[in-house]
């Protein structure tokens, strides 16, 4: 139970108090010496599952509404979580980066990924780890993915597998140097009354491949068709990345234009600051990344992230022993 307030600055976007704050470091801590082992172990996964339920109320609330409708956006904001800024090491700058020693920070995201549903990962991205650092790499700048620092393309994470995930949980740790990166999404439900029917049509046809990166076997001969808009006419499901989606089609090339432009048009940008951490549906959210320089000094730029499946189960096949990681 807590006695802090929330302050709702956009319906996207929620401040907590030092209450609100000190409450939820106080749970991180217990889920700190209650478990023991990596982040990744079992142990951890379960003990930061219950400790969802001893978070103060507020947080809880706001999160639990947003699992039920992720509201126009499909994207939530909270600021001023905990992260462990106490004893912050230099940014890492390594392709395989990832937090697996316990953590502030990794509390957290995986507390409040055990109210959203389940922690998932895939083995080939990063070995699998539940908590992944998303850095600037040496070497990588113009890399569409996490270790670049070019502008990043709008995209549905993992847009290729049958078992994308429902949410992707983004926690900021250290900001760029000039402030000036940002997470920028885009929601198919500001989208879509820009389409046309002739391209909203076209968008539903199973017209599309999208090629998996290469740390997932890479090349068309593993892509399977879909389609871009998927489900309900009127708030349909969007998959889709924009590096990686190839229309079949002129008709399906013409309508992945007209929903680019559209993309552009909805797009909002977050600046995120250390303690905040974004919520982004990928189910109905694309996002992406704006530029920036890193400076490669231990001071970069530097997210920790989490994804979520609301429905474990669905994925069984591909996760042994039950397991939270997805191996193909």
């Amino acid at each position: 139970m807590s006695t802090g307030t929330l302050n709702r600055v956009e319906d996207h976007m929620v401040v907590f108090d030092d209450a609100v704050m000190k409450a939820v470091r106080d749970t991180s801590d217990r889920v700190l010496r209650a478990a023991g082992g990596p982040v990744d172990g079992a142990d951890w996964i379960a003990a930061a599952g219950d400790a969802w339920h001893h978070l103060p109320v507020e947080l809880r609330q706001v999160v639990s509404r947003f699992r039920r409708h992720s509201g126009e956006q499909g994207v939530l904001l909270l600021r001023g979580l905990p992260f462990g800024d106490d004893a912050l090491p230099d940014t890492p700058a390594t392709l395989d980066s990832v937090q697996s020693e316990p953590s502030v920070s990794a509390a957290v995201l995986m507390m409040i990924a055990g109210g959203l549903g389940d922690p998932a990962a895939f083995r080939p991205e990063k070995n699998g780890a539940l908590v992944q650092n998303v850095v600037p790499v040496p070497g990588n700048e113009d890399v569409q993915g996490n270790p670049g620092s070019v502008e990043l393309t709008f995209h549905t994470e993992n847009a290729f597998h049958e078992h994308c995930p429902d949410y992707v949980l983004l926690m900021c740790l250290r900001s760029d140097h000039e402030g000036v990166a940002g997470l920028r999404t885009s929601c198919v439900r500001q989208i879509l009354p820009m389409l046309s029917w002739v391209d909203r049509e076209a968008l539903s046809r199973t017209d599309y491949l999208t090629t998996p990166p290469p740390s997932f076997g890479g090349g068309n001969s593993s892509a399977t068709r879909h389609s871009v808009l998927v489900g309900d006419l009127f708030d349909p499901d969007l998959r889709v990345d924009f590096a990686a989606t190839a229309p079949q089609s002129a008709q399906a090339e013409l309508a992945m234009a007209e929903l680019e432009s559209a993309c552009e048009a909805a797009a909002l940008t977050f600046r995120l600051r250390p303690g905040d951490l974004a919520i982004v549906d990928n189910r109905v959210t694309l996002h992406g990344r704006t530029a920036y320089r890193p400076r490669y000094d231990g001071r970069d730029r530097w997210l920790q992230r989490t994804f979520v499946l609301t429905d474990l189960r669905c994925s069984r096949r591909h996760r042994p022993h039950d397991g939270n990681v997805l191996v193909r």
